[in-house]
């Protein structure tokens, strides 16, 4: 769904290309510390310590209830993002950020050829939230993790979006790392590419210039993951026709 900007729109100013040129490898020179720094810290997250988590608690996946260690699905690691869920709500009404999220992890083969698992664990139940998996055309795994939740995220507040690192040592599962909120920016490809842009995210929290467009506004009446009253990704699925009933027969399209 296009937005457009007004040719009024304020623009940086115009240089010849030697000067373009100089103010850019003055930023690449920050650029490439930042990635050194982001090295560094990758670093230091392999160095925690861990924290065991009991193995045969459950999360229930389309043939039923299996316990977390199954989750590996075999592998050594198990990456799970825990999916907000606003249950017996339609699916204009679910999470924005958390549909945000999980629509960027499609391609999962790459974390596979590092015996990495990457799944789900949806904080509503399982029926209604695999529908609305369904109705986004998502291929990850799926799980529910209702009646585990209390354990799964000890020590942490239920209902909110967490990322979340698992590693396996036969039939014993540790909690390597986890992060919330803004860190579960690294499952996104296109917050990073509008950071490429001269506009950037159009957020009204970014340090912009003066007149540089800022209509997205992230108060959660208004959010930016929203266009028309459900989340911007929803959009195309229901162009392609699919149904968002995700409750036996209260769809918000009818």
């Amino acid at each position: 769904m296009k937005r457009s900007v007004e040719d009024s729109t304020a623009l940086p100013p115009v240089v010849d290309r030697t000067t373009f040129t100089a103010d850019l490898e003055e930023l690449h020179v920050r650029e490439k510390a930042h990635t050194r720094e982001g090295d560094e810290i990758a670093a230091q997250r392999r160095r925690l310590p861990m924290v065991e988590v009991d193995a045969n608690l459950t999360v229930t996946g389309p043939d039923g209830p299996v316990t977390l260690l199954d989750a590996f699905d075999g592998r050594k690691q198990l990456l799970a993002y825990y999916y907000m869920w606003h249950t017996g709500h339609p699916a204009t009404e679910q999470c924005p950020g958390c549909t945000w999220c999980a629509g960027q992890i499609q391609e999962i083969s790459y974390l596979q050829s590092r015996d990495i698992t990457f799944a789900v664990f949806c904080q509503g139940p399982y029926a209604e939230s695999r529908a609305y998996h369904d109705f986004m055309g998502w291929s990850m795994p799926w799980y529910s993790a209702v009646g585990s939740l209390e354990h799964l995220l000890e020590g942490r507040k239920i209902g909110q979006m967490y990322l979340i690192s698992y590693v396996r040592q036969g039939d014993r599962v540790y909690e390597t790392y986890w992060t919330t909120m803004r860190g579960v920016e690294v499952m996104d490809n296109n917050y990073a590419l509008m950071d490429l842009m001269v506009y950037g995210r159009q957020e009204p929290y970014e340090d912009s210039p003066a007149g540089w467009p800022k209509q997205w506004a992230t108060e959660p009446s208004r959010s930016p993951k929203v266009i028309d009253g459900r989340p911007i990704a929803q959009w195309s699925r229901i162009a392609a026709g699919r149904s968002d009933d995700l409750t036996g027969g209260r769809s918000a399209t009818s």
